[in-house]
């Protein structure tokens, strides 16, 4: 007998939820269990090894420090002994990033959350998946211009793409500790993200 979580059958599915460029915070484990608290299963791998912070600009310097080739090997590495599972993929800003690009990569993917970024498509990308977005309006880091050629280019790669917009919030506004945060369009993404979820 298998999990409801390892097959098509029951509404529980096998998430890997990647971290901002902030890594691994609090805020990364909480959205986990309030998934979990849904009855999914979720992995929140640590691409930054353990570091975190508050600070943009640190954050930024850790990313680049690392850089997006070592940043998407760590990712692959932690999602590939799950994705027989047929993975749904997930994460805040840079981690939506990762998200995206192992999605696209992943023909047994079963969806693709993103909260507050998305990365570049390429021209041959082909997917069928669901994709659910949720970004702020405005988004310094995802203007206009660019999340309509997004959404263009999701849809002609195939995928059945949602955006969900949220004015006056800032970029990272799920999470409590920065100053991005707001608890309603938090609360807003968080319920419409659970029916994404429990309609794969």
């Amino acid at each position: 007998m298998g999990h409801a979580s390892e097959g098509p059958e029951g509404d529980a599915v096998t998430i890997v939820l990647f971290h901002s460029m902030y890594g691994l915070r609090p805020a990364v484990h909480a959205a986990a269990d309030r998934l979990r608290a849904a009855g999914h299963e979720v992995h929140v791998p640590d691409l930054y090894d353990g570091r975190t912070t508050t600070d943009a600009e640190e954050g930024m310097r850790i990313k680049d420090e690392i850089g997006k080739d070592e940043l998407l090997r760590r990712a692959v590495t932690a999602a590939a002994p799950l994705s027989d599972r047929g993975l749904v993929y997930a994460g805040f800003s840079l981690g939506g990033s990762v998200a995206q690009n192992l999605a696209l990569g992943d023909e047994r993917c079963r969806g693709l959350l993103l909260l507050h970024g998305t990365s570049d498509i390429a021209d041959d990308a082909a997917t069928d998946i669901p994709v659910q977005l949720h970004v702020a309006d405005p988004d310094p880091f995802e203007p206009d211009d660019w999340l309509n050629a997004w959404y263009l280019r999701m849809r002609k790669a195939g995928a059945d793409v949602e955006v969900h917009r949220y004015r006056g919030a800032g970029h990272l506004y799920t999470d409590p500790e920065l100053p991005d945060y707001d608890a309603e369009a938090a609360e807003r993404t968080w319920a419409i993200a659970l029916d994404f979820l429990r309609e794969l």
